[in-house]
């Protein structure tokens, strides 16, 4: 009787809006598996996709991020004993970001690498806020989503890696087109 009480309350809590949304965050693609509608404990899976070549330049957050390799190969640079490493992840590896980390992810392989990635509602709601709705034609970001990522980024307290700072642990940040 107590779990049957129970999942209608935890149902309740899921933003079911966001469900099955699927978003292009500069160039990476994002899926809302399933997203808690308040941040009081609540849980965001997300399904992510990087491509080959595709780079997540170098961030940190308050919100922690757990990533479940699915498919693909990707490197992921994380606070190792001597400072940021990178470290190859494969299928079937398990990667953990604590709070407030420097972090980075690149696809250098040939194949797309995905994740399935655990993390906060407010880190899944960033995602909406600066992803667009995936097109069948994808294109560059643009100099406009390029700002608006970064505006959100601060309005939300994320910090983002200077250019300077991904040159040094090997990301080159590509430039964005101008429209």
């Amino acid at each position: 009787m107590a779990l049957q009480q129970t999942v209608p309350t935890i149902l309740d809590r899921i933003d079911e809006q966001s469900h099955g949304l699927v978003l292009d965050i500069l160039g990476t693609t994002i899926e809302v598996l399933s997203r808690s509608a308040t941040d009081d404990g609540g849980l965001c899976a997300l399904r992510g996709v990087i491509p080959p070549g595709a780079i997540v330049p170098l961030h940190s957050h308050e919100d922690p991020e757990d990533f479940y390799l699915l498919a693909g190969t990707q490197q992921v640079l994380a606070q190792g004993a001597g400072g940021l490493e990178w470290i190859d992840a494969h299928a079937g590896d398990y990667v953990r970001i604590p709070p407030g980390t420097m972090h980075a992810h690149r696809n250098v392989s040939p194949e797309p690498a995905v994740d399935l990635v655990v993390t906060t509602p407010k880190l899944g709601r960033f995602f909406e806020e600066v992803g667009r709705p995936v097109s069948d034609v994808p294109a560059p970001p643009t100099q406009k989503d390029v700002e608006r990522f970064m505006a959100t980024a601060i309005a939300y307290g994320y910090t983002l890696g200077t250019p300077e700072e991904n040159e040094a642990v090997g990301i080159e940040l590509p430039q964005p087109v101008v429209k």
